[in-house]
Formats: C-alpha cells, structure tokens, sequence
C-alpha cells in the first residue's frame, strides 16, 4: 500500500520527525510493506465490480495489525477505577464502612486503542463515518489528557479505495472535511491522518 495523501493535526508529523524520526519512518515502511491485493475478494452479487473483486475492511484491518505486531506495536485499554454513579455512591457511605474495596478495584474501560508504542497511537480506522468522533476524537484525547500518549498516527482509506470496498467506511478525504469544519482545536491531541489506497 502506499501513502497518498497526509495531514498533520496540531503539528502532528512535525512532533514525530523531530521526537520519534525511526518510528515514523516504520510507519511509512510497515504500510509499504502491506499487500493490499490479498485483501480483495470476489462478489458475486456485485455486478459493477465483477472480475476485480472488492477490498473488505477486516482483511485490511488483519494486514495492519500483522505488520504493527511485527514491529512490536501493542493494543492499549484504559484499566481505570470505577468511576461514575457508582462512585459517587460509594463517597456518599456512611463513616465506618469500608471505602477502599470499592474505589481500589479496577475495571476495564470501552476505551481502547489499536497499538501504541514509545507513546505513539496507531488507530486503524476501516469503519464506518458513525465511529468517526470516538475513533479519531475521544480515544486519543483520552489517553493524551492521561498522559500514555503524545501523538496519535490514524489511517484511513482514501475515497479511491474506498469506492472498491466491501462496506462503507469513512474515507480520509470526508474525514479530513469533517474534522476541519470543527475547528483548529478539535480533537485537542496531535494527530497525523494518513490516507492509503493500493
């Protein structure tokens, strides 16, 4: 696969090539190195694309993560406390009832992101445009705000090959409009968006 188009998010690419040059140039390498064409599957139903076959989001996905594992890139998830009502109720016990059990206990938050490493987020975002505030806004801004990462890297498909997928996922092009429309703060993390297509 190959890199065609880019966008640094509050100086995004910049923090990586001045702080984290190697990883960067992995990045780009481990996308390179990606096989979009054993990604593509025949439908038979697809009458428009018959003989060329469709790209279908979780083959992408699985390329990724094979290529990131490869390189040492771990997936994260917010282990937190219990947080919430739960919480309140707990502050609100009577003095003498033990506290500690229930604040100490951990629980494993929705929040995940796909890899991280040396404090970098790797998010691979092969989903649809519903996904697209928590993909690419809540999740780095959390783990930013908690201080696991500096800087997120997210790939996205480029219209063009998201125009020969299996299933509507957003493309980088409507991700790049969408984002931009919410102002130069919004996600407040540092993001690079890459767009690939084959």
């Amino acid at each position: 696969m190959k890199i065609e188009a880019h966008h640094s998010h509050l100086n995004g690419e910049e923090y990586l090539l001045v702080h984290h040059k190697q990883l960067w140039d992995e990045i780009q390498e481990m996308i390179a190195g990606i096989d979009a064409s054993s990604c593509r599957r025949e439908v038979a139903h697809e009458r428009a694309v018959r003989g060329k076959g469709l790209y279908f989001p979780e083959d992408l996905r699985k390329a990724f993560e094979a290529g990131l594992e490869a390189c040492g890139w771990n997936d994260l998830r917010d282990a937190s406390t219990v947080k919430g009502p739960l919480a309140r109720d707990v502050s609100e016990f009577p003095a003498g009832i033990p506290k500690r059990k229930f604040q100490s206990t951990p629980i494993l938050s929705p929040n995940k992101i796909d890899f991280v490493k040396d404090r970098v987020a790797f998010e691979v975002v092969l989903s649809p445009s519903t996904f697209f505030v928590s993909d690419l806004f809540a999740k780095p801004l959390s783990f930013y705000v908690s201080d696991v990462i500096d800087v997120g890297v997210a790939i996205l498909p480029t219209e063009k090959l998201e125009r020969t997928m299996a299933l509507d996922v957003l493309s980088y092009e409507r991700g790049i409009h969408d984002m931009s429309r919410r102002g130069r703060s919004v996600p407040a993390v540092p993001l690079v968006f890459l767009g690939v297509s084959p």
